[in-house]
């Protein structure tokens, strides 16, 4: 034997030996091979003879861990690659990117004129020096505990950023160098190559720039809303004081204002958030405790510092800053994130008539404005005015007013929710009662010939709570239609009639038709029938437009187009699905027309036109409205009493008058406009799908009736018609188009009605809102 043989001899002997009992490791107890089972078979062998696979060398195929902790490591290698790749080819830009420059928004109306520009941008830079140290540390510890000691970067926040955006959703995380970068030298993009970028120069500023640079750079360079841009001129529009006069608590609320400068504005803030900027606010306090940047005791003394009223910015005089506010609210409400609106650089086009708007405007102040005079009456001080014209064919608002001036009253009265709509909601109890179906106590079903109790005072039957409203003047109207009831504006038969719907149909119906949400006072009590809940202008225009597109969800848009650079804010949907049906809507539209014909809304008539409107004047003459329509337009107009401080007061008085009525002021500003407006224009019918209301056949009077609240209903459609289907005034005996004769109008212009003595609300309810009578 060989010497080679010799060795392998010896080896195979050695591994024989390492196992137990001196056997080799092919072999088992018995003499049989590891590969053998008892019956002499293979134990590679299934018990139908096939072989079982085996991995290379006898053994079981094993996972392959080591193949991917090497494709693991590869990836990593090649990652470590790219990123010391970037971080040598991107350089920390030599200029500020253009959002950091100054730039202005550009506001057009709908034929493309410029009307506003929103700029120059309201920034002034200050050193660190002339921001406390309390204040520093509040933004510090609002977005970044770790800024004094990371190096620029949080990995995880931005591997979650990254990972957010591939997926195509917003996340923060970011450093406050890393939000400096992207404020100063990138754009708001959500896109991987900015992140990418945003991480490396964040990486390099951190190296070559101090903290307090940092620093600084980012607390000028943020937008917190009210058109500031940086802390000085955050300091001067929230607390009119300069940056170096904050206090460590007015600090930490612009810190914390800056996760959401709109909805956070203490000034505008829902309920909601203002517990939620407080809750930021105790949080940025907290981690400058853990952080050991203030004392507990200190922490514990301090109270949260709100913010003064904002003011308004320069150059935006007139209606230009009403109309610019509710269309930056619509682009922000749609999606456009508001830092960059803030950034400027937008071209926006609104869907405001040009020739409609100065029309608007000119009514108000003929109509109204030019008859006030404050140094003679201190309640002309106090009248505010409001409205909103739409098309209710395509949604757009076509003008819109909203005060004397932005520079003079910041909050826009066309779009203000804190005052009650009236008599203007009892259409919505009528609709909503068409829509479901409903029936009185009695089991009649409701329509326009529905005979009701107009009693004043009367307590509504089926409530659980009770409720007994009394009538304009406490007139008794005894059995009377719900066409004559809408006409004269009874209250008793509508608080009836909301009961008899259902508290919570009737809120739905409202919700459905464009009532906000956010108002407030919507409570499910007989009340809702007079309007008590908060509304405003756009809100009630919605509703009417809604009507008059024959039940199809109109919501007034503002905004045609928005653009800035490549990108492009799509308008949003203005017509919607119907809410209510075609049938529904058209009743409603029927049945006001009468309250223009014969009710409290006749005034209107001197347009020449056909018109379905409602008047409301509210509790306490606090506001007064007209809501009206014609087949091309729509138009909601009111007055609100505003005293100091906000205080609602009352308008009586006002323009040496009494009691100012929805068939006063506001129908004559109504009327105004709407013929100047639709000037040269054909005169249209409405086009009705109904059988019931003025605007179709007379409703005959109502026989006595033992029933409590309601009788049986007179056929709807009976009766011989005085006006053809689809007219909104009564037919001349020719057959041409002439207007109903009409009183001549008393000299204090409040229409053609006797103007009644102030009355009072004894409703158990909160019987706020009662306005029923030849006033309402």
């Amino acid at each position: 034997m060989g010497r080679a043989e010799e060795r392998r001899a010896r080896q195979r002997g050695a591994r024989r030996a390492e196992t137990p009992g001196g056997m080799g490791r092919s072999e088992s107890p018995g003499g049989m091979g590891r590969s053998e089972s008892p019956g002499g078979r293979r134990r590679s062998e299934s018990p139908g003879g096939r072989r079982r696979a085996e991995a290379p060398g006898g053994g079981r195929r094993r996972f392959p861990w080591k193949k991917l902790m090497g494709a693991f490591l590869a990836v990593c290698a090649l990652g470590m690659a790219a990123f010391i790749g970037l971080y040598i080819y991107i350089d920390v830009p030599t200029t500020a990117n253009a959002d950091a420059g100054k730039q202005s928004n550009i506001y057009r109306y709908s034929n493309g004129k410029v009307f506003a520009r929103d700029g120059e941008v309201n920034r002034e830079l200050v050193p660190i020096s002339k921001v406390p140290k309390g204040v520093q540390h509040a933004f510090v510890a609002a977005e970044n505990k770790t800024f004094y000691t990371d190096a620029g970067v949080d990995l995880k926040g931005t591997l979650r950023g990254l990972i957010s955006t591939a997926m195509g959703r917003k996340q923060g995380g970011s450093t406050i160098t890393q939000q400096y970068v992207k404020n100063f030298y990138l754009t708001q993009d959500q896109t991987l190559t900015r992140k990418a970028k945003e991480m490396i120069i964040a990486l390099k500023v951190d190296q070559q720039r101090s903290k307090d640079y940092i620093l600084s750079g980012y607390m000028n360079t943020s937008y917190y809303g009210r058109g500031a841009h940086g802390v000085q001129a955050a300091a001067r529009a929230y607390y009119d004081v300069d940056s170096k006069d904050l206090t460590t608590e007015q600090g930490a609320y612009l810190a914390a204002l800056l996760q959401a400068p709109s909805q956070y504005d203490w000034s505008s803030a829902t309920d909601t958030s203002k517990r939620l900027v407080k809750q930021r606010w105790n949080y940025v306090l907290d981690n400058m405790v853990e952080m050991k940047w203030l004392g507990p005791a200190e922490r514990r003394d301090m109270k949260f510092p709100e913010p003064e009223d904002p003011k308004p910015t320069p150059g935006l005089s007139g209606q230009a800053g009403y109309l610019v506010k509710a269309a930056n609210d619509e682009l922000i409400a749609s999606g456009v994130d508001e830092a960059e609106l803030g950034a400027r650089g937008w071209d926006i086009t609104l869907a405001i008539s040009e020739s409609k708007q100065k029309r608007l405007e000119r009514a108000v102040k003929e109509t109204l404005n030019a008859k006030l005079d404050p140094d003679k009456r201190k309640v002309d001080g106090h009248v505010q005015a409001g409205a909103v014209s739409v098309d209710p064919k395509t949604g757009d608002v076509v003008a819109l007013y909203g005060g004397r001036d932005a520079t003079r009253h910041y909050l826009s009265n066309a779009t203000r929710r804190d005052y009650q709509p009236a008599s203007t909601f009892k259409p919505i109890v009528f609709a909503s009662a068409l829509q479901n179906g409903s029936k009185t106590q009695d089991g009649v079903p409701i329509t326009a010939s529905t005979v009701y109790d107009g009693t004043s005072e009367r307590p509504v039957r089926g409530s659980v709570t009770p409720f007994a409203p009394p009538n304009e003047d406490d007139k008794d109207y005894g059995q009377i239609t719900v066409q004559k009831a809408m006409n004269a504006s009874v209250n008793s038969v509508f608080a009836q009639m909301v009961v008899d719907v259902g508290l919570d149909r009737t809120k739905q119906t409202a919700l459905n038709l464009g009532m906000s949400k956010k108002a407030g006072g919507f409570e499910e009590r007989p009340a809702m029938s007079l309007g008590v809940m908060g509304a405003s202008p756009l809100d009630m225009a919605s509703v009417y437009a809604t009507f008059d597109n024959h039940g199809k969800k109109v919501t007034p848009r503002l905004v045609k187009s928005a653009e800035r650079g490549d990108q492009k804010v799509k308008p949003r949907d203005a017509i919607g699905d119907a809410v209510i049906t075609r049938q529904s809507a058209d009743a409603v539209t029927s049945v006001l027309t009468g309250v223009v014909d014969e009710g409290t809304g006749a005034i209107v008539q001197s347009t020449g036109r056909r018109v379905a409107g409602k008047t409301g004047t509210s509790d306490d003459n606090k506001s007064a409205w007209f809501a009206g329509y014609t087949p091309e337009l729509v138009t909601t107009v009111g007055l609100f009493g505003e005293g100091e401080g906000g205080r609602q007061v009352s308008l009586s008085g006002a323009a040496g008058g009494g009691r100012v009525n929805g068939g006063g002021f506001p129908a004559q500003i109504w009327a105004a406009y709407t013929k100047a407006a639709l000037q040269g224009q054909r005169v249209t019918d409405f086009e009705l799908d109904t059988e019931q209301g003025a605007a179709v056949a007379p409703t005959p009077s109502p026989s006595p009736s033992d029933s409590g609240a309601s009788t049986g209903p007179s056929a709807p459609g009976s009766g011989q018609p005085t006006a053809p289907s689809g007219s909104g005034l009564p037919p001349s005996p020719s057959g041409s188009e002439q207007l109903p004769t009409q009183p001549p109008m008393p000299p204090d212009g409040t229409g053609p009605t006797v103007e009644p003595g102030p009355r009072t609300s004894r409703g158990t309810d909160g019987g706020a809102g009662s306005d029923a009578g030849t006033a309402g």
